[in-house]
């Protein structure tokens, strides 16, 4: 029986100054903060037989994947599946109170939290992702991958592959910063979701994430 390993992991934290729920949206880099996250993963991966590392196509994922893939002597690979969810609040600020939220113009966004109604379904978003993981599973067969991603899909491939609901409330999500989510394959059947926080937690709400 072949056991294989492939790591979720969610980029570092983001400069963003202003913020905004930046999604897709180009430039939004690594803060000096989630830079030193990536070299703190990178250093806790070393000695793991790391055999494939991608990321999602996104600038702040790219930076964070860059020193394992270094770390490792392998070339980073990309794959769009690894994304950020699309949402129709992109550039806005939303936090409760004194965000987007109180406009009543964006109010029939809000109204179906199940699929959800603002941004891209959580069972497209489940699939996307179970098809990355299999990639890299088979990439990577009989030692580790690590693909590096968002929280959103991160945490919404884990509910899925735990028989969970789709919708959710986003304060309870298990997915700090350059967390890592872990799927334990032998052969093709997955056996076993583990997490850890190498960099410690963060608070799922936080600005930047």
């Amino acid at each position: 029986m072949t056991r294989t390993v492939v790591h979720f992991l969610r980029h570092g934290e983001v400069h963003n100054p202003d913020g905004i729920l930046y999604g897709r949206l180009p430039g939004f880099r690594l803060s000096d903060t989630g830079q030193r996250q990536a070299l703190t993963v990178a250093e806790h991966l070393a000695d793991h037989d790391i055999a494939h590392v991608v990321a999602s196509p996104l600038t702040r994922a790219q930076q964070t994947a860059a020193p394992i893939a270094d770390s490792h002597r392998l070339e980073l690979a990309t794959d769009d599946r690894l994304i950020e969810a699309d949402n129709k609040f992109e550039g806005l600020r939303v936090a409760v109170g004194d965000g987007a939220l109180r406009s009543p113009a964006h109010w029939p966004k809000l109204v179906n939290p199940f699929t959800p109604s603002w941004g891209e379904p959580y069972l497209v978003i489940a699939h996307r992702m179970l098809g990355a993981a299999q990639r890299a599973r088979a990439l990577a067969e009989g030692h580790e991958a690590v693909c590096v991603s968002h929280q959103l899909p991160i945490w919404t491939l884990r509910r899925f592959l735990e028989g969970k609901r789709m919708w959710h409330d986003p304060r309870k999500r298990e997915c700090s910063l350059a967390s890592l989510t872990s799927l334990i394959f032998e052969d093709e059947k997955l056996v076993r979701v583990s997490y850890s926080e190498p960099v410690g937690a963060t608070n799922p709400r936080m600005t930047g994430a």
